[in-house]
C-alpha cells in the first residue's frame, strides 16, 4: 500500500491554529506530515506551543514532520526553544538551486 503524505500550508496570520488542523489529521497521515512556512515571518509563544504538540503526537504515531520554506528567523527560535531536533527540514527546490549556483560561481546552461 502507498503511503499518504498530508500537506499542509501554514497562514503567517493564523499559525497555531493552522498547525492545530494539521495536528487533527495526523491520524490519516502515515509515513509524514509536510508544513510549508513559506508565508511565515513571526512566530509566536502560542504557534509554538502548538507546534510541540504536534510534534509530540506526530512521535507517538511515527509519523515524520517535515518544515519547510522556513525561513532563517523562524529557524533560530525553533534552535532556542530546542525544536529543530524533532522536525525534518526541507528546503523550497528552485530557490535553493538558485542559491547553490550562485554559490559556486556558475549555471548550467540550458539548451
Amino acid at each position: 500500500m502507498a503511503a499518504i503524505a498530508e500537506f499542509f500550508k501554514i497562514d503567517g496570520d493564523r499559525v497555531a491554529e493552522c498547525i492545530h488542523e494539521a495536528h487533527m489529521q495526523l491520524d490519516t497521515a502515515r509515513d509524514q506530515t509536510t508544513l510549508d512556512f513559506s508565508s511565515v515571518l513571526r512566530i509566536s509563544p502560542k504557534d509554538l506551543r502548538a507546534m510541540e504538540e504536534l510534534v509530540e503526537r506526530a512521535d507517538n504515531q511515527s509519523v515524520k514532520v517535515v518544515l519547510c520554506g522556513v525561513n532563517v528567523d523562524i529557524y533560530k527560535v525553533l534552535k532556542l526553544v530546542k525544536l529543530t531536533a524533532r522536525f525534518s527540514f526541507a528546503s523550497n527546490g528552485a530557490s535553493s538551486i538558485e542559491a547553490h549556483q550562485e554559490e559556486s560561481g556558475h549555471a548550467e546552461a540550458t539548451e
